[in-house]
């Protein structure tokens, strides 16, 4: 017999200086770290003066609603293709990302 559990976050309230709101969080968050799961390149965000491992959901919920602009920085072989697809996620949710040429 198997045994698991699900958890459902669900937040509805508004962030007043950036960011984004709890509500469209969760969709904003999975859809980011499954998109970077894809790629074996390392992916970071940097988000004020925090580094946060894009395939990392619970650290994009801790970043995503408290800041408004993002530093993103990927290395590795597929670096180009994931650089492509994670801005196009973060961009598809309203959020300002600029990528960082390394």
């Amino acid at each position: 017999m198997e045994s698991g559990f699900n958890v459902s976050l669900s937040y509805v309230f508004n962030v007043a200086h950036g960011g984004i709101t709890m509500s469209n969080n969760n969709q904003a968050v999975v859809e980011i770290a499954q998109t970077a799961g894809k790629y074996t390149s390392s992916i970071v965000l940097q988000a004020d003066n925090k580094y946060i491992d894009v395939k990392s959901i619970l650290g994009l919920f801790t970043t995503l609603v408290n800041t408004k602009s993002y530093e993103l920085h990927v290395h590795g072989p597929d670096a180009d293709e994931a650089k492509a697809a994670v801005s196009a996620v973060f961009a598809k949710h309203g959020l300002d990302v600029k990528v960082v040429a390394e």
